[in-house]
């Protein structure tokens, strides 16, 4: 059984459609209201909802570097124990974690959510991806002496936003942050995605509030990137208010799932 916490929502009576595996992105755990999936809580009506902690995160024990790899590896094996399969929903890295998952076991997925994935390998080319590349490859990285305190204020504050309060379980979060393997490394596999009978669903904010240089740092090359993975694999790619969709307008984002998940229960699991 795979070492990761797994915190689970089911007010279904045990009369619940097909489960559905949440993985999160960077600085936050499943179930965080500050940059998680609090507010798709409401979708435990219909279905059993499994949010992930990815290792170093949340409730799940720590690790020496966060990787993709084993990120995916560990949602493939909650899925093998899922008797129907699973939808997927990814944010961000988790969303790049779910997609390696999604593509090394097809069979086990009934859809594919991508919130901005960090899937940058399907933008490649693309000069706001390459210059942000460009931009984080030719960093010195960070100094031992930084703080998680201090690079999530850097983060937050330091690019126009509210910093969310350092709490040691956000510290936390944010120090396996800081020693993620490079998301850039991996390579995401579009070919099998393309091929699955299942449907795929990607979201994207649309950043026009978003602080100046978060956008530029961050949502332009998320925004390339979100477009060229739903073009590659022949997703739907909807579009909501905001920087962060699953927080900002949940009810938009939880609609699209619910809709979603219903074509996702037609087709079935691939065979």
């Amino acid at each position: 059984m795979t070492a990761i916490h797994v915190t689970m929502w089911d007010e279904t009576g045990g009369d619940g459609q097909a489960p559905a595996v949440f993985a999160h992105n960077i600085f936050t755990w499943g179930s965080d209201e500050a940059y998680g999936f609090a507010a798709q809580r409401p979708l435990a009506d219909r279905h059993r909802l499994l949010l992930v902690d990815r290792r170093g995160y949340g409730r799940s024990p720590d690790t020496d570097r966060s990787d993709f790899d084993t990120d995916a590896d560990d949602m493939v094996e909650l899925l093998e124990r899922q008797d129907t399969g699973a939808h997927l929903v990814g944010h961000g890295n988790g969303g790049l974690a779910a997609m390696l998952a999604a593509g090394r076991r097809p069979d086990l997925v009934r859809s594919l959510t991508l919130i901005q994935p960090a899937a940058f390998s399907a933008a490649a080319g693309h000069p706001v991806v390459e210059a942000m590349l460009e931009r984080v490859r030719g960093s010195a990285g960070l100094p031992d002496s930084v703080t998680p305190e201090q690079y999530l204020r850097a983060s937050t504050e330091g690019l126009g936003m509210a910093m969310p309060d350092p709490t040691p379980q956000r510290l936390r979060a944010v120090a396996t942050s800081m020693r993620e393997r490079p998301v850039w490394e991996a390579t995401v596999p579009l070919k099998p995605l393309q091929a699955a009978p299942w449907p795929t669903l990607v979201i994207c904010g649309t950043w026009q509030d978003a602080p100046e240089m978060y956008r530029t740092y961050a949502g332009e090359p998320l925004i390339a990137c979100a477009e060229a993975v739903a073009d590659a694999v022949g997703a739907r790619l909807l579009r909501v208010d905001g920087y962060y969709p699953h927080t900002q307008q949940p009810a938009a984002v939880n609609a699209a799932l619910r809709e979603l998940w219903g074509q996702g229960m037609r087709c079935g699991p691939a065979q």
